[in-house]
C-alpha cells in the first residue's frame, strides 16, 4: 500500500511540473522495448536513441544490420538511468532520415516511419 501511495504521489508531482520527468521504482522496472518498423520504400542503415538530456545522438543500435521496407526491429531502448524520455532518429539508404522526439519509451509500443 505504501509504494502505491508513493507512486501515486509522483505522479501527481509530475503532473504539475511539466518539463520535469520524476523516476519512480517502478518507472525503473519499466519495459522500454520499442518496435521500430520501416514502412517505407528504404533500407534503413542506422537507428539512434539518445535520452532528451543529451545534447548528441547515442551510438547506433543496427551495428551492422540493416531494416529492409517493411521490416522491423525491436530497439531496447534503456541507457540505466531510469529516464523514460528518448529522442529517435532513423536513418536511410540515399541519405533520408526521421526523427522522432520527446518519445515516451515507457509507454510507447512502436513507431512506424512512413515515406
Amino acid at each position: 500500500m505504501k509504494r502505491v501511495l508513493v507512486a501515486a504521489l509522483a505522479l501527481t508531482a509530475a503532473a504539475f511540473a511539466p518539463g520535469l520527468e520524476y523516476t519512480t521504482t517502478a518507472d525503473a522496472q519499466q519495459n522500454r522495448r520499442v518496435r521500430i518498423i520501416n514502412n517505407t520504400s528504404y533500407t534503413m542503415i542506422s537507428f539512434q536513441a539518445s535520452n532528451v538530456r543529451r545534447k548528441s545522438w547515442e551510438e547506433d543500435m543496427l551495428g551492422r544490420s540493416v531494416v529492409r521496407p517493411g521490416g522491423s526491429f525491436v530497439a531496447n531502448i534503456n541507457d540505466g538511468t531510469g529516464f523514460c524520455m528518448f529522442d529517435l532518429r532513423a536513418k536511410f539508404q540515399g541519405g533520408r532520415q526521421a526523427e522522432r522526439r520527446n518519445v515516451n519509451v515507457c509507454s510507447v509500443s512502436s513507431w512506424t516511419i512512413n515515406n
